[in-house]
């Protein structure tokens, strides 16, 4: 897919006492550009859980902080699909401070059923989209 990235402005209310990102909120971060990566590509995630049944969930996530945001300071989240398979993709988001690398991630996400919550397949309109925007 092609390179995506969402802009970030750190609030206080993101900073923890010593006035750097609390850790949990990078993953705020990368969630609302994953969110917005969708949207991009004509994806409503609340539309195609109520028309499709179906729910991204995080089955597993990486994480290396390398340096602190802080307070004010303008970030650039990225969300980069890499790998869509049946019924899961692989999200590479990286969180910039300018061209400086503040953390590198690798998301898994699994796609499963709304109401048992069991892994499906990846809707046949939803890979189109996500192969088109490759």
């Amino acid at each position: 897919m092609e390179l995506f990235t969402w802009p970030v402005r750190v609030y206080i209310e993101d900073t923890d006492a010593g006035g750097v990102v609390f850790y949990a909120n990078y993953l705020k971060y990368m969630e609302r550009a994953r969110t917005e990566r969708l949207r991009v590509l004509g994806i409503e995630l609340d539309e195609w859980q109520n028309e499709q049944r179906r729910l991204f969930v995080v089955r597993a996530i990486e994480v290396k902080y390398r340096k602190p945001a802080r307070f004010n300071e303008q970030l650039l989240v990225h969300a980069d699909m890499q790998q869509v398979k049946r019924a899961s993709l692989v999200c590479q988001q990286p969180i910039y401070c300018g061209d400086e690398l503040l953390i590198e991630a690798s998301v898994q996400l699994a796609c499963v059923d709304a109401d048992s919550l069991s892994p499906v397949a990846i809707p046949a309109a939803m890979q189109e989209a996500f192969r088109r925007g490759q």
